[in-house]
């Protein structure tokens, strides 16, 4: 009987796997692409923060300013996802197995996690930018 259940749902299994493996790639590399996008633009502003520093910014200002950029579009794409998935549930309906379309726990972890990777991308930059020394930088 065991074998019979694991024939039947060999096919569903393997398109899950495959899509989960895909899904991990695309995580690793939209995070690697956003970290690459943010460790650009902070270096463009370095010069400002060290204006700033130099004026008396405390590094928590430094952070922030150089997060929010990054942080408002991770919110936007987040809930744009969001909206994409409600729409794309009825098509992946079909290789669910034991879980509705619309699982609210899905639904909270996966943007969750999206939003924590992409966070981690646009904060290792940002760290950075309150490395900078404002003396070098505005030598430079």
């Amino acid at each position: 009987m065991r074998e019979m259940l694991a024939t039947s749902l060999a096919r569903r299994r393997f398109s899950l796997s495959l899509m989960a493996v895909f899904g991990a790639m695309a995580l690793f590399l939209a995070s690697i692409g956003i970290y690459g996008v943010m460790a650009y633009a902070v270096s463009q502003r370095a010069q400002e923060f060290s204006i700033r520093m130099a004026l008396g910014a405390r590094p928590s200002d430094i952070l922030l300013i150089a997060l929010r950029p990054g942080a408002i579009l991770t919110l936007a794409g987040v809930l744009a996802g969001v909206l994409a998935a409600q729409g794309a549930t009825r098509l992946m309906s079909s290789l669910l197995f034991g879980v509705s379309p619309a699982d609210p726990v899905t639904f909270i972890v996966v943007p969750l996690a999206l939003a924590v990777a992409a966070l981690i991308a646009c904060w290792i930059p940002a760290r950075r930018a309150i490395r900078v020394r404002p003396v070098a930088a505005l030598r430079a």
